[in-house]
């Protein structure tokens, strides 16, 4: 299984829809963090997040966060998803 950085963008004039449904948001990732999906996550201090996932590739990443909240809300107004290929740390090859 390959690992997946997906990055993404909030929509900055909902930032009390973000902060309401964060809770929804945060609960859906413990889901995918405890079934090995999910890596590692967390916001920029600037905005937006970055999310760390086992995935085939950049598509299956993207699916795999389809049912995120903050997706399905419409907070997100952009993700990406790129193949990372770690060669120091934890999760190096």
């Amino acid at each position: 299984m390959n690992i997946a950085a997906v990055f993404y963008t909030y929509d900055p004039a909902r930032p009390e829809d973000l902060t309401h449904a964060r809770p929804a948001h945060r609960e859906f990732l413990r889901g995918l963090l405890n079934n090995g999906e999910l890596l590692a996550s967390g916001p920029f201090v600037d905005g937006g997040a970055l999310l760390i996932v086992r995935a085939e590739d950049a598509d299956a990443a993207l699916a795999l966060l389809e049912n995120d909240p903050l997706n399905i809300e419409g907070i997100i107004i952009e993700r990406k998803a790129l193949l990372w290929d770690p060669v120091l740390g934890p999760w190096a090859s």
